[in-house]
This record gives structure tokens, sequence and C-alpha cells, in this order.
């Protein structure tokens, strides 16, 4: 008995670690479209430019994204390669982990696959909340990822968040709440709320969020780069099989027409 309890508490330990890994505040929903070739450019472009300093995706080769994304060769060595790779070369950095680990205190993961570890939503909230807290030895934390050891790499473009107050609807019973007379939203002021300060970034709110969601697009492509291919092939099976399942049936009939 004491061997099965120990083997089920084992079993249990992935599902455990991945409910904690995705625990914390109620993440936004985000409509990721993996067929948008222009968002999934302007996340490559992003990725370029302010992840891959740091952040490796090893499992993808330069021409393999410029052709999936519709990327010319050219361009795509001209605007997105700045190590000096070839276009048949994996995406690596050139940062070595040993002074990664120096100066960040642990290697940067690679991110071909956190699309798929950790979700389109979780990297939504989590690329959105980084805020200012002197405390930290980047200045910075974030609401998703509590003490989290990394700058926030995009705050020229997201501007300045700090933690303050501002009105939010009131949610009862997982419910926003509205007045039963008007239809007004019922709010309350609450102090633990992100707030970017005014003109501080190069990006309005609006343009920031569509950003993130062009950048987690192509993350979310890079984790899968086949996943229309597989929905494609899947299709034409499910065709195939309906338009069996009509044959199969009347063989059927014909061979039992005669037993009773």
């Amino acid at each position: 008995m004491k061997k099965l309890f120990a083997v089920l508490i084992l079993a249990a330990m992935p599902v455990l670690s991945f409910a904690a890994e995705h625990g914390g505040p109620e993440l936004e929903k985000v409509d990721i479209d993996v067929s948008d070739k222009a968002a999934m450019q302007d996340g490559a472009r992003t990725f370029a430019n302010y992840c891959m300093g740091c952040h490796s995706a090893k499992f993808q080769r330069y021409e393999r994204v410029a052709d999936d994304l519709g990327i010319p060769h050219e361009l795509m060595l001209e605007k997105l390669v700045f190590t000096g790779a070839k276009l048949g070369d994996h995406m690596t950095v050139g940062m070595q982990p040993a002074d990664a680990k120096t100066w960040f205190g642990a290697a940067p993961p690679d991110l071909t696959l956190v699309a798929r570890v950790r979700g389109t939503d979780w990297l939504y909230g989590y690329l959105r909340s980084f805020y200012e807290d002197p405390a930290r030895p980047w200045g910075v934390n974030n609401k998703v990822f509590p003490n989290v050891g990394m700058p926030n790499v995009l705050v020229g473009l997201q501007g300045r968040q700090v933690v303050g107050c501002k009105q939010v609807q009131i949610v009862e019973n997982g419910k926003k709440q509205f007045d039963p007379l008007t239809g007004t939203a019922l709010t309350h002021e609450a102090c633990d709320q992100l707030t970017i300060v005014p003109n501080s970034g190069a990006l309005t709110p609006e343009q920031f969020d569509e950003k993130v969601k062009n950048l987690v697009t192509f993350l979310a492509y890079s984790a899968n780069p086949v996943k229309l291919q597989h929905q494609r092939i899947g299709t034409y099976v499910l065709l195939y099989l309906a338009f069996f399942f009509v044959f199969a049936y009347l063989l059927k009939r014909e061979y039992w027409k005669d037993v009773h």
C-alpha cells in the first residue's frame, strides 16, 4: 500500500507543478491567429530586435522562418540577422551561458517552445505586466511572474508602468456588476492596478498590446510551425472517413441482408 501511495504521488507531481507554475492573477484571453503572416512578420521583427539579445530559438532556422512567413531571404538577412549567421543557421545567440549566469543568475531559456510550455495567454499577460520595483535588481517586477530575473526589454515601447490606483469594475462570483437601473458598470477604487505613466513610451497602450500580441503570435508559430498543415490534413482525414463510412455501411447491409 505504501509503495502504491508513493507511485501515485510521483505520478501527480507533474500535474501539481504545472498548476503551481500557471497560478497567479487571472489571465486575459488573447486570440492568436497563426495564419496571419503580417502579424507573425511583425512579431519576428520584435523578437529579433528585443528578445534575441539574450534568448535563442535554437530549434528554428532563419531560412524556415523566412519561407513560412513570406519574408525574402535578402530582407531576412538584412533586417533580422545581427550575429553574422547564415540563412540556414539555427536562431542562436552569441551570449555564453557562463556569462548569462553571472549577469542574470541563470541562463535565459530558449524560447522556441515557450508558447507550448506556458501558453499564449500566459505569455501575453506576462509581457504586459512588468512594473517598476526599485527593490528588484533590474528595477522591475512582474504581476504574472513575481520576482522574475529579467529586465523589461519592452519598456521603451510600453513606457514606465507602475502600481497605482484606478477605478475598476466590481466583479462578484466571476460576474461583472452593473447598476440595475442605468446599466452602467459599478466600479470601485483599487490601488493594486498597473498604470502607464503618460507619454513615457513610444507606443500607445493599444499599439503596445497589438505589438505584444504579434510577438506572441510569432512564438506560437515557432512552437508549432506545422499547425496549419496538421489542421488541413486532419480535415482531409475526417472527410475521407466520412466518405468511407458510407461504403462501409452499404457493404455491411449487403453482407447481413440474408442473416435473420
